[in-house]
């Protein structure tokens, strides 16, 4: 049994910055595909960005590239994300996700029915 529980969200001005944190717990978990998807009210789920088992690098929406980060400490099965220059745009109700075991997939070729299991979403607000 795979779970998966987020922290971190919150509000900030444009501009400001937020990390996320993703706990997950689970048979051989640091060897799964993780990542970190977000979604707005009325549209489709996106990936933000992926990243696989150690030595691996992350994978990012066009958009988030240059400003976020998304790193991983596998010895405690923590994903995190960490979001700078955040903008209005970015606001969204932000999920975990545990892809699928060994490596990502492209993260363009990432649908959101994709993933074996997710978080109950951390809300990030960015006001202008």
């Amino acid at each position: 049994q795979v779970q998966v529980m987020e922290s971190g969200g919150g509000s900030v001005q444009a501009g400001g910055s937020l990390r996320l944190s993703c706990v997950a717990s689970g048979h051989m978990i640091n060897r799964w595909c993780m990542g970190w998807f977000r979604q707005v009210p009325g549209k489709e789920r996106e990936g933000v960005g992926v990243i696989g088992i150690v030595g691996s690098n992350p994978d990012y929406r066009d958009s988030v590239k240059g400003r976020f980060t998304i790193s991983r400490d596998y010895a405690k099965n923590i994903l995190y994300l960490q979001m700078n220059s955040l903008k209005p745009e970015d606001t969204a109700m932000y999920y975990c996700a545990v892809v699928q075991f060994g490596p990502c997939p492209p993260l363009a070729y990432l649908t959101p029915s994709r993933p074996n299991y997710w978080g109950q979403g951390t809300q990030v607000t960015v006001s202008s």
